[in-house]
């Protein structure tokens, strides 16, 4: 379902997405709008489902996660049956954090945070390819983040001239 938002909507949007924390009040005066438009609209995107949730960010690292890695792994075969064993499997893991269908020579890429390649390969091993699902893995290493954000672009129809 489209929805259809302004210039306002858009703003709340993109000031949302850089810190969902920010109280109502301040948020209104960054967008230019009463706090209750500003609490309205915040709430009718809510549940229009163009805001899908409110969350934060941990960083892993001060967690211990010192390890991150891009696997893409491929199944047996794509029949129903086998893709629901293997995604529900996907489910259970908490050190996956994504997990993408692909087009092309791989099935799916998946994001997996480990504390280091130990554990990563003792994930892999005793985890992930033990699913009979699972044909291969290949595992990418990530070496640094180079740019990492979640925020959808937001984009603003600017008159010309201002």
């Amino acid at each position: 379902m489209d929805v259809s938002i302004d210039n306002s909507d858009k703003a709340i949007l993109r000031e949302l997405q850089k810190d969902a924390s920010i109280s109502n009040l301040e948020l209104s005066k960054k967008i230019g709008l009463s706090p209750s438009a500003c609490l309205t609209r915040t709430k009718n995107l809510r549940e229009s489902g163009m805001i899908k949730q409110f969350t934060i960010l941990v960083d892993e690292k001060k967690l211990g996660m010192e390890m991150q890695a891009f696997a893409l792994v491929n199944l047996v075969n794509m029949k129903q049956e086998t893709i629901e064993a293997f995604l529900k499997d996907v489910q259970r893991f908490p050190q996956i954090q994504e997990c993408y269908t692909l087009t092309g020579s791989h099935d799916y890429l998946m994001k997996i945070v480990a504390r280091d390649t130990q554990t990563y390969r003792d994930f892999v091993i005793n985890s992930l390819t033990s699913n009979a699902a699972v044909d291969t893995v290949e595992t990418l290493v990530v070496l640094g983040v180079d740019k990492r954000t979640t925020a959808i672009p937001v984009e603003v129809s600017e008159k010309k001239g201002k």
